[in-house]
């Protein structure tokens, strides 16, 4: 089932209208325990955030610029935390975190379109077609370490971005995403992207515990083997798991510091960052939050890319630098990677309307938390920017180091079928030196 389908079958409002069961009581939180772990100084389990830039960000107005070349524009550098190393001035707050991130300067990933590419960095696989089996990372994670009958999901996917063909391929839909949209003509409610629908309608227990008997004895008459009745089993789970420990919580924004709010930023991107570290608090292995668009602005920066990135920029360094150093003030860094990517670069060189177009020759993603040595800069590109000149770095060699830096073993499979699948692609292998 593809990731935007999942509940395309059956809403979160169909699923309360048909399920029955007590919803009195909240289930037991594993969070507290989990933050509890971190207090005592014991390791709690890995989790990933991943801040999806969809369209393909400059790295020259971001992670790599090249102030003192013409293929940079306008954009400045500035000084970071770690001496020796720079940031476009697009990026003031991150450049104060920059001891816990680490930069890779050398993707080097040869797919210059939006969808193949989007399908390489999302499934660390060769694009092979329009549609793909393969699992998406998120969904790699969630297989691995999604904990039994836990209340949430093992993968959130905060306002997500349509992606025709991924989703949790052969790994089913137990791994798909919870997609939050925030979609509501409530400007607030937009903006603490609140989960809608988790309260019973009515607040009539007795209506649902007839519908879940009724549903119950369908069940019994669908074929074991039926692959929508297991699809239908799967989502119905989760959404009552959802339904009666209220989401645990998490998307009760409100219960933050007004100025904590305001630090992420109070936009959907930002209150997303802030959604996405409660998630893992409370022990979700994979959040996702996209930006694709704000303030006018596009990652996509085909025309006048210094305006576009640098509003673009805006929503980010606030979310961003904000998130890296709430989890370390909460014990949480060690244990949660934060990794930033798009599905490719933007050429060094300048076009005729003041933009830049894609490029996947030489550009750049940024790690930080769980096992990544932050305070380094891992490759290189020429002083035009247009080509690797150290350390080139594949979709699968990224893909093997979040992998281990996860605490999963790269060299792993799972089982598709009766069959063998790498994690991934033939030849991946992780990067020892941003592993500590």
């Amino acid at each position: 089932m593809s990731i935007t389908s999942r509940f395309d079958q059956f809403s979160r409002r169909d699923l309360i209208r048909i399920a029955a069961a007590s919803v009195g009581g909240f289930s037991c939180s594993p969070w507290l325990p989990r933050l509890a772990q971190a207090a005592n100084g014991k390791r709690p389990p890995k989790s990933c955030i991943l801040l999806w830039m969809s369209g393909g960000p400059s790295q020259i107005e971001t992670l790599s610029p090249k102030p003192n070349h013409r293929n940079g524009g306008p954009t400045k550098a500035i000084s970071t935390a770690v001496t020796g190393i720079e940031l476009s001035d697009n990026l003031p707050g991150l450049a104060k975190q920059m001891k816990d991130v680490a930069l890779i300067r050398s993707m080097k990933t040869r797919e210059g379109d939006h969808g193949r590419a989007t399908q390489l960095m999302m499934t660390g696989y060769r694009p092979m077609g329009n549609m793909t089996d393969n699992p998406v990372f998120g969904s790699m994670v969630s297989h691995r370490m999604k904990i039994d009958e836990h209340p949430l999901p093992g993968f959130v996917s905060i306002a997500p971005f349509q992606r025709t063909g991924l989703g949790s391929g052969y790994l089913g839909p137990d791994h798909s995403p919870l997609l939050v949209s925030g979609a509501s003509n409530d400007p607030n409610t937009r903006a603490n992207l609140t989960i809608e629908n988790l309260d019973i309608p009515g607040g009539d227990n007795s209506v649902l515990a007839e519908r879940q008997a009724l549903l119950s004895m369908m069940r019994r008459g669908a074929p074991p083997t039926s692959t929508s009745a297991v699809k239908h089993a799967s989502v119905y789970d989760q959404a009552m798991r959802m339904i009666e420990s209220r989401g645990e919580g998490a998307f009760n924004l409100d219960e933050e510091k007004a100025e904590l709010r305001d630090a992420y930023g109070r936009n959907r991107f930002g209150q997303g960052c802030l959604l996405a570290r409660r998630l893992v608090e409370r022990g979700v292995p994979f959040v996702e939050v996209t930006l694709s668009q704000a303030a006018g602005g596009t990652w996509d920066s085909h025309l006048d890319n210094f305006n576009t990135v640098s509003s673009m920029c805006e929503t980010l360094d606030p979310a961003w630098s904000t998130l890296i150093s709430d989890l370390r003030d909460r014990g949480l860094l060690d244990s949660t990677m934060v990794v930033w990517m798009g599905e490719f670069g933007r050429t060094p060189r300048i076009n005729t309307n003041s933009g830049r177009d894609h490029f996947p020759d030489a550009w750049s993603v940024a790690l930080a938390g769980a096992k990544i040595q932050g305070g380094q800069v891992y490759g290189k590109t020429s002083k035009d920017g247009m080509e690797v000149t150290d350390k080139p770095v594949q979709a699968k060699d990224l893909f093997a180091t979040m992998l281990e830096g996860l605490g999963i073993n790269s060299a792993d499979s799972n089982m598709k079928g009766d069959r063998p699948m790498p994690l991934i692609d033939e030849g991946g292998e992780p990067i020892e030196e941003l592993l500590g």
